[in-house]
């Protein structure tokens, strides 16, 4: 019988309650962002990538089932599971580690870390949770533009509306 060991990915998972002794001994400059990334997309990879790019280590908080669920996008959201979401991101070559939180808004995971880059998408500019703090200790807040308009919003619509279309031709 095959020994069957945890993925790699799976180390770069972290529980909330390390998230200080992690900021005290990361490569910096640490750049944060946070997000659902329910199913992911090309949108979500690039603006990851450029996060990456702003620092030696990148942080991805996920929101926890329950955060999604009080964000209103929906009954059925989340599609994936937060253990699903988490593996998923945390196996992407510019994701260094991965956590999750359960509030409405990452700001306790933002003061725990203090880091270096706080970064979201364009569509954020200007309502940035945390940039208050951030600018408390010097650190940069970046909105990034999409460069692709990509969205899973959009993708779960596109869905539903080919499901419903084939199921009413099916009675024809």
């Amino acid at each position: 019988m095959a020994l069957v060991l945890p993925a790699r990915f799976e180390s770069k998972i972290l529980e909330p309650k390390q998230l200080e002794d992690f900021a005290r001994h990361c490569p910096r400059p640490l750049v944060f962002t946070n997000g659902v990334y329910d199913l992911l997309h090309r949108g979500h990879v690039t603006l990851l990538d450029a996060a990456a790019r702003e620092g030696r280590c990148l942080l991805l908080a996920l929101n926890s089932d329950a955060s999604v669920k009080r964000l209103g996008k929906g009954p059925d959201r989340p599609i994936n599971t937060l253990d699903d979401r988490m593996a998923v991101a945390a196996a992407l070559a510019s994701v260094d580690y991965v956590t999750w939180f359960d509030e409405d808004t990452p700001l306790a995971c933002v003061l725990s870390l203090r880091p270096d880059v706080l970064v979201k998408g364009g569509d954020w500019e200007g309502r940035i949770v945390g940039s208050e703090a951030m600018a408390s200790w010097g650190g940069r807040v970046l909105a990034i533009p999409f460069l692709h308009q990509r969205s899973t919003t959009t993708t779960l619509a596109l869905i539903r509306s080919a499901r419903s279309d084939a199921s009413n031709r099916v009675g024809d």
